[in-house]
């Protein structure tokens, strides 16, 4: 087992998770079968790792820090020492299942990257931002939804999980967090990422403002809504119209 001596790098964004009761309870989450196939994305110290491995022999993980990926390696566990922004999902089976204590700076790019494998997917646990976590489960009219909810709900049913507290990492980060599932839908909803763009970039103003030269009348969407008031169904009928 690695020492707990490994500086955590902020360039990283690397907080390690320490509490045992909450490795549990990500494990416990996922209701692990020894068939399944993991991903986990930052294993850092490998603490959530090892515990995969009593569930199920099949773990893979992406560390972009080349030290704790040799120190993972050296532990006989299998590493991919790459950028988990750039990495190609693709290479995985089908009915894979990631997880992961996602670097808090980069969150939501890796979210958006993500989700273009969600047709690959079973299902992702990761341990979040609580603020962002919010903004992914939001519903529409409310502050936190945006760009983020939408696209991530056009492909995904989510929910959070539970809230950790700030003392669970090494070190401390400075914002509280929690876990959120990620389950695709049977039927994904398929959007206009400019669209998307465009829209929330201007989410005060009212559609027809925002969005220029779209026949919502013939969409039956009222011009006057603004862009958050619009469900992911709404933006998948304006994404099919354009």
């Amino acid at each position: 087992m690695p020492s707990s001596s490994h500086r955590p790098r902020k360039r990283f964004g690397q907080h390690f998770l320490h509490d045992p009761r909450i490795l549990e309870k990500i494990v416990d989450a996922l209701s692990l079968q020894e068939s399944d196939f993991v991903v986990e994305i930052g294993p850092g110290e490998g603490a959530l790792t090892r515990r995969l491995l009593e569930r199920t022999p099949n773990v893979e993980t992406i560390e972009i820090d080349r030290d704790l990926a040799e120190i993972l390696i050296r532990e006989k566990i299998k590493v991919h020492q790459a950028d988990a922004l750039e990495f190609d999902y693709g290479v995985f089976p089908r009915g894979m299942r990631i997880v992961g204590n996602l670097p808090y700076n980069i969150s939501t790019p890796l979210l958006f990257h993500l989700a273009r494998y969600a047709e690959r997917v079973r299902d992702m646990h990761f341990m979040l931002q609580l603020e962002v976590v919010e903004r992914m489960v939001a519903a529409p009219s409310t502050p936190e939804y945006g760009r983020l909810s939408v696209a991530l709900q056009a492909r995904f049913r989510m929910k959070k999980l539970f809230n950790v507290s700030k003392g669970a990492f090494r070190p401390p980060p400075k914002v509280e967090s929690a876990v959120v599932r990620l389950e695709p839908l049977a039927q994904i909803l398929h959007l206009d990422e400019d669209l998307l763009r465009r829209a929330f970039s201007a989410r005060r103003k009212t559609l027809r403002n925002a969005l220029p030269g779209i026949d919502f009348a013939a969409l039956g969407i009222d011009p006057g809504l603004r862009p958050e008031n619009l469900s992911p169904q709404d933006y998948a009928r304006l994404s099919g119209a354009i």
